[in-house]
């Protein structure tokens, strides 16, 4: 199971690191970084990683714009609308909340 499928019901038990209500634009990059190279008990995943880097450009990260368009290069259409719509699940649930 990867993070995009995760949210809302994201909980501990699973092992991942998953995005959190307290984290940083900055901190959403790293781990859309980890996702994005399989490190850091990740696994490699393009949907993932491009939804965290989605959510970490909202809160303010401009390397995850900069990760997000290149990788968004890398990939088909439907893995691009799948990440998009799994980013607007982890907003609507909570999870995750944008700067105002």
């Amino acid at each position: 199971m990867n993070a995009q499928e995760m949210a809302p019901k994201a909980n501990e038990e699973q092992g991942l690191p998953l995005p959190t209500a307290d984290m940083s634009g900055d901190d959403l990059f790293r781990l859309g970084m980890m996702y994005s190279s399989g490190q850091g008990g990740c696994p490699m995943d393009r949907v993932s990683a491009h939804m965290i880097f989605n959510l970490a450009a909202m809160k303010g990260s401009i390397e995850a714009r900069v990760y997000r368009r290149e990788m968004s290069q890398e990939m088909e259409q439907d893995e691009i609308a799948e990440a998009q719509k799994a980013a607007r699940r982890w907003i609507d649930a909570g999870v995750v909340r944008l700067a105002a």
